[in-house]
């Protein structure tokens, strides 16, 4: 491992992919993602769902220095207790099994982790909280397979304040589920301008923040950098 590269844990989706003559079930990160932490000096590590992994963590917490739940398909609502919505669909219970025992390590032991659409969902459902499944609001998602852009606004003082930069910042969003009950230890730090929550953190933790947009989308934003940046620090400072 080179001292000054953090490696980064890229939690993969589960989805159906189609190419040349094949149909299958496969482990999907987009590449924005890896790019995004390979931009700021970190390497990028896809981790794969597995159960015997979610039984023990720490092997594979082990082996990184920073925790990225991605975003992709709805997150199963059992895992919060609810019954699913009608537009709710495409979940993959083995990925919310994994990431929610890979999360709640991370968290208990103060690992930077940063969560990214669906990642921040998970962070909220990891603390308790739960989701609204449907949104159903143009800002967030019109148009299928594209991002929209809409502004966010950060609380002053926050970690995701010192995260994106500033107050406030443009971003690319693609989602139609939002937080509900706020989890424990979860606080909210930002929000779009119809109300919906952006942005969260757990002040009790080093480095613990999700946002529902989509940083690793937009090489301007410093948010991705951020995670990479906190993980080399403790690098440096477990060195000394």
């Amino acid at each position: 491992m080179s001292a000054d590269r953090p490696v980064i844990g890229i939690c993969a989706a589960i989805e159906s992919a189609k190419w040349a003559a094949w149909e299958v079930v496969v482990n999907l990160s987009p590449r924005t993602y890896s790019l995004a932490v390979q931009r700021a000096g970190g390497i990028a590590i896809i981790l794969s769902p597995d159960d015997v992994v979610a039984e023990s963590p720490d092997v594979l917490l082990d082996m990184i220095d920073g925790l990225i739940l991605a975003g992709g398909s709805d997150i199963d609502p059992g895992s919060y207790g609810a019954q699913p919505d009608p537009e709710t669909r495409g979940t993959w219970p083995e990925r919310d099994r994994f990431e929610i025992a890979l999360g709640t390590r991370a968290l208990e032991r103060d690992m930077p982790v940063l969560g990214i659409c669906r990642g921040m969902e998970m962070i909220n459902v990891i603390q308790g909280g739960t989701l609204k499944q449907h949104l159903g609001l143009e800002l967030h998602r019109h148009t299928p397979g594209v991002f929209t852009d809409h502004r966010v606004q950060l609380a002053p003082g926050s970690l995701a304040e010192r995260v994106v930069g500033g107050e406030h910042t443009e971003v690319k969003s693609a989602h139609h589920q939002g937080l509900d009950e706020i989890g424990e230890g979860v606080v909210v730090s930002g929000h779009a301008d119809d109300g919906v929550v952006e942005a969260i953190e757990m002040p009790d933790k080093s480095f613990a923040v999700g946002v529902l947009w989509h940083p690793e989308e937009d090489e301007r934003s410093r948010v991705v950098g951020a995670l990479v940046s906190e993980a080399r620090d403790r690098m440096k400072a477990a060195s000394r």
